[in-house]
């Protein structure tokens, strides 16, 4: 890292737009000691340029360092990058807030059927549910999968609320809030008594088809998937015959396997189903949460130091 050339330049590619305000972004680096450019697909680039974008770009293999805006990087083609000798960063490690609350929302919700008394308010209708239906989520049990970031901001937030919150990673180091840790060779087991499942992994070959209808058998028919990892994860159609068949209650999701989803989609219409669209990070801030990593990064790439969330 000591040997590249110093960086004089941060570009800002236009596809940042899709997930965050361009222009405010931009700004949020007034204090970089180097200029700050908006570019398009125009734009050419050597190794003195570091660029932020959102979508990956051949021309951005010619830069000295390229930052994914997301935490998901898969689109990112990182042999190249290897190739290349191009660092490559995400943006892993911000999203515990933010996620964490978008998971817990979803289970207080499908709890105490705030989603449903909204359905009803739309048609002016003094609805009165069942005797049985509200719970709380206080001493139900979470099982998390996945505890990283996005898990561990689950994990507390939960753990907060009264929940009985396991997990299930690799590793057996204890993580606050998380009464046991299950191995991911033991996922069966884990999820088989919860009454929240909550997807915390990242899509990878090993993940992709990670709960489809076998999962979905096993656990409890009263019991809610949450989902705010990565659509691929959960086979869709197998979650489409569980909700159908009242295998599980319903679910919380914020990523799907095509988005925008399709409209024709049948998980759109089940009462027992809140959608968002993949804005479980989406705050009036997020653009400063992501500009403050990258200068972190900045900086240690100017010192020649180890980069944080080096992907390639």
């Amino acid at each position: 890292m000591s040997d590249r050339p110093q960086l004089e330049r941060l570009c800002v590619h236009e596809t940042v737009a899709q997930k965050i305000p361009a222009e405010a972004f931009a700004e949020a680096f007034d204090d970089l000691d180097v200029p700050v450019e908006i570019v398009g697909d125009d734009e050419e680039f050597d190794r003195t340029d570091a660029v932020a974008s959102f979508r990956p770009r051949e021309s951005f293999l010619d830069a000295g360092w390229t930052h994914c805006i997301r935490a998901g990087y898969d689109e990112f083609d990182t042999d190249a990058y290897e190739d290349a000798g191009v660092p490559l960063t995400n943006s892993t490690g911000i999203h515990d807030t933010t996620v964490g609350e978008i998971a817990v929302g979803y289970m207080v919700s499908l709890a105490r059927m705030l989603h449903i008394y909204r359905d009803h308010q739309v048609e002016n209708d003094w609805y009165e549910p069942t005797y049985e239906r509200p719970f709380t989520v206080e001493n139900e049990r979470l099982c998390v999968v996945g505890l990283g970031t996005l898990g561990q901001g689950i994990a507390t937030r939960a753990d907060a609320l009264g929940m009985d919150v396991v997990g299930v990673r690799r590793s057996e180091e204890p993580v606050d809030g998380v009464s046991e840790i299950y191995h991911p060779d033991d996922l069966h087991e884990a999820i088989e008594d919860a009454r929240f499942v909550a997807i915390a992994v990242p899509h990878t070959p090993e993940t992709e088809g990670m709960f489809s209808a076998e999962e979905f058998d096993l656990m409890r028919d009263d019991a809610y998937l949450i989902n705010v990892a990565r659509g691929p994860i959960v086979d869709e159609d197998d979650l489409i015959d569980a909700l159908d068949s009242g295998t599980i209650a319903g679910a919380g999701l914020d990523v799907f396997e095509t988005e925008p989803l399709p409209e024709d989609n049948p998980l759109w219409d089940f009462e027992e189903v809140i959608i968002s669209p993949h804005r479980g990070s989406a705050t009036n801030r997020y653009h400063l949460d992501i500009a403050d990593l990258v200068k972190e990064i900045f900086h240690q790439y100017q010192a020649g130091e180890e980069l944080r969330n080096r992907v390639a």
